[in-house]
């Protein structure tokens, strides 16, 4: 049971951060300046791209302001940012790149940082690891005797060609002679003397072999002889390195990056290690106060830490104990309320909170209701610019309001018209805050607006066509005309939508053209409109959830799909391909909005499997079986790989008739490759991949979101300690508190309620700690394969 509980120990990686600016970017060749520069910069795991961001115009200093996210699913050595010069005529120019080795990413993590950009050497470029068997025998010359000083022969061993592979396995041996002077004549198993053996070593070079070509350095890595004793073989997986003799130029000349990275490796433990802290955070709504719950006391200690908040709402979600808990929250956060016109105006743990919910339950929302609209506007690039200082040469204001008004109308009318649309949970929590605020502010005839309100128009759909990019309504940042357009658009919309709880008047606007601008909208058909639909949304009728009835789009993007041979002459080649997935079908088409040319239910998907490499000679390959010929596919990295594997694992997990075993290889020749089965129909020779279980509509993995909690309780252990004296000195006090600074950071309103939540949540990490300890021990062995050895660079 033990060796089956280590069995599901995961270690999962994620990166988030941005792309921010460059600086003094230099000449890439001597006829090349800096005003010449179209640049992009990519993302890449060793060598493998996995982000690219969009060009950017002319720039010797241009502002990338480019978000990514993304799971890594494989092991690696460098993360590297590369800035490229866009070519015309002729390939991409390397400007430079930023190498940070995976140990080092916890230094910059949740920080911006300016790195300087490093020239892009071709012997510096390496990936990949190599595996070594070597042996340290006795030899014995002629006569008997040994040699007294090790002289290591220096002509080279070459392995044979291995075409068409990334995974080249040669099973070569060689032979290294070592030997010493006639004077030494001990004929026993010789020791060497530790300063001699420190001076040798074992190099091995991997090398691309080019036909017409100069053979492509792949990597090095250098073993010391010293590691080799006895008779006894050294088996170990080594990662390969740089030959580090690369030109050197300085930093300065090439310019330098700013970027904020956040690295993150999560240990996730089998489930049953998660249950005590899940329990004791989804029963923080029963807990009164709720300032004495579990999932408060995490907030309250982590207020600093907007991160925090994200894996508690989204545990709390999956477990359908969301609305009471942000319910109660709302309600301590309204007592502390003196007046209606700012409620719900701070930073707090409810908006927070609300705010996170919104962003992952409201995702198609916005899809559906403003991605259109935002993708016109991105695309048409008319002029809105009506601040007469801001105003281009040729531009006519009168010309510029009417595209921003007809932009607006849009907008507008598309948001509230769209309450059928609006997810149900967001409807419970807005009927509860309406509630709420009702009852805190009686008096108060427009206080059940402005609740809503200050959520979905300020804090949801204003936001999100601020700033699409971050709602995935776009792929990258707008151009600075396009996100000033947006701009107008959000400050317009956010005030309209504030004109149903008349908490703002025409006249507050401070700008005079903002001013003029606003007197073309009918003031009392705009507040009929947003509080019909406000009304629509946070009203008692509780709607149906339609769950999965909707097509919703879980993934698309473009790959590179085998033909699947339905024409008998046709030919079973690759061909590019726009790849899309919903709840409902996963279909392919030619071009991305085109029709689709084959259509599969995804009721009828019985596996999804990685493909050997070996199959075709290509990597990141998956193949889909279904009722027909099973589906192959090559994403475009290892990342897009992980992401279709996951998405659709998880909408086919349920499925009926899903297979347990299946082939890692192709059938071909009348045969499958992997196992030699000649029957097309023969059973599989692999297990299937278990799917973990997961909300697939709210991409949830309760265990990695527990995991993320212990980390953040674990990190900020003093101010737990801290809480806990504060508790201890307000219950054994009970005159005016005159607590320390730090106690005042703290909500405490019943001090014995709160310090036996926190005892119980010291046992739950105590115990949580435990497990880790206890299972550090089962990773990977080093050498292994999951666990090479970084070995020696020149």
């Amino acid at each position: 049971m033990a060796e089956e509980d280590d069995a599901k120990i995961r270690i999962l990686q994620s990166l988030r951060g941005k792309i921010c600016e460059a600086k003094n970017l230099g000449p890439v060749s001597g006829q090349n300046r800096q005003r010449d520069l179209c640049t992009f910069c990519t993302i890449s795991l060793d060598q493998e791209e996995v982000f690219r961001t969009k060009v950017f115009d002319k720039s010797g200093s241009p502002f990338y302001g480019e978000d990514f996210y993304f799971e890594i699913p494989r092991p690696f050595q460098f993360l590297s940012f590369y800035v490229y010069a866009k070519g015309v005529f002729q390939r991409d120019l390397p400007v430079g790149k930023v190498s940070i080795r995976k140990d080092d990413l916890c230094k910059y993590s949740g920080k911006e940082h300016w790195f300087s950009l490093q020239p892009v050497d071709p012997n510096s470029e390496v990936q990949g690891k190599v595996h070594l068997e070597m042996r340290l025998n006795e030899v014995i010359t002629e006569n008997g005797s040994i040699g007294q000083h090790l002289l290591v022969r220096s002509d080279q061993k070459k392995t044979k060609v291995k075409k068409k592979t990334s995974n080249p396995c040669f099973e070569e041996t060689f032979f290294f002679e070592v030997t010493r002077s006639s004077s030494y004549s001990k004929k026993s198993h010789f020791q060497v003397e530790e300063e001699d053996i420190e001076k040798l070593e074992i190099k091995v070079d991997l090398w691309n072999s080019e036909n017409l070509a100069q053979d492509v350095f792949l990597g090095e890595t250098r073993v010391p002889v010293k590691v080799l004793r006895n008779d006894l073989t050294h088996k170990a997986w080594y990662l390969l390195q740089p030959k580090g003799n690369g030109s050197k130029s300085k930093s300065d000349d090439l310019g330098s990056l700013r970027l904020k990275l956040t690295y993150i490796e999560d240990m996730v433990l089998p489930s049953a290690c998660y249950k005590p802290l899940c329990n004791l955070l989804l029963k923080s709504p029963d807990v009164k106060p709720i300032s004495a719950s579990a999932a408060h006391i995490l907030g309250d200690i982590c207020r600093e830490r907007y991160e925090v908040v994200l894996p508690m709402v989204r545990l709390l979600l999956y477990h359908n104990r969301f609305v009471p808990f942000v319910s109660a929250v709302a309600t301590l956060e309204l007592d502390n309320t003196q007046e209606a016109n700012t409620i719900f105006r701070g930073n707090s743990l409810a908006t927070r909170c609300i705010d996170d919910m919104m962003k992952i339950v409201g995702k198609s929302y916005l899809a559906v209701t403003l991605k259109p609209v935002i993708d016109e506007i991105c695309d048409s690039n008319k002029s809105c610019e009506i601040d007469p200082i801001k105003l281009k040469e040729g531009d006519n204001v009168e010309v510029n309001k009417e595209h921003l008004q007809g932009y607006v109308q849009k907008v507008f009318s598309l948001i509230t018209q769209s309450s059928s649309s609006c997810p149900p949970l967001m409807c419970d929590v807005f009927r509860s805050l309406r509630q709420l605020a009702c009852k805190r502010f009686p008096g108060d005839p427009h206080v059940q607006y402005s609740a809503v309100s200050s959520f979905v128009f300020l804090r949801f759909f204003a936001v999100a066509v601020l700033s699409p990019h971050s709602f995935q309504l776009r792929s990258h940042l707008p151009d600075p005309e396009i996100s000033r357009t947006l701009t107008l658009i959000s400050k317009t919309i956010q005030t309209l939508g504030s004109w149903g709880s008349l908490s703002k008047k025409l006249s507050s606007f401070k700008e005079t053209y903002m001013y003029d601008f606003f007197k073309s909208f009918q003031e009392e058909k705009c507040i009929e409109k947003v509080k019909k639909f406000l009304d629509e949304i946070s009203s008692n009728v509780n709607k149906e959830s339609s769950g999965l009835e909707d097509a919703v789009v879980l993934k698309e993007g473009e790959v590179q799909k085998r033909a699947q041979g339905k024409k008998r002459l046709g030919k079973k080649n690759f061909k590019k391909r726009w790849l899309r997935v919903t709840n409902k079908e996963l279909t392919y088409h030619k071009h991305k909005g085109k029709e689709a040319i084959c259509i599969i239910n995804v009721k009828n998907i019985r596996a999804v499997e990685k493909l050997d490499e070996s199959s075709f000679n290509r990597k990141n390959m998956f193949q889909v079986v279904h009722s027909e010929k099973p589906l192959y596919v090559q994403a475009g990295n290892c990342v897009e790989a992980s992401e279709w594997l996951e998405i659709l694992g998880q909408v086919s997990r349920c499925n009926e008739g899903r297979l347990t075993t299946f082939h890692p290889s192709n059938y071909t020749g009348g045969a499958w490759q992997c196992c030699k089965s000649q029957s097309s129909s023969a059973p599989g020779c692999k297990p299937c991949t278990a799917t973990m279980l997961a909300n697939l509509q709210l991409d949830i993995d309760c265990d990695r979101e527990a995991e993320r909690l212990f980390s953040f309780l674990s990190s900020n252990d003093v101010k737990l300690h801290n809480m806990e004296d504060a508790c201890a000195s307000m219950a054994v006090y009970q005159g005016p508190q005159r607590e320390p600074e730090e106690y005042s950071k703290f909500t405490i309103q019943e001090p014995k309620e709160t310090f036996q939540t926190l005892k119980q949540l010291r046992n739950v990490m105590e115990e949580l700690q435990r497990q880790h300890d206890t299972r550090s021990d089962t990773t990977a062995q080093y050498g292994s394969l999951d666990n090479p050895i970084v070995g020696k660079t020149s």
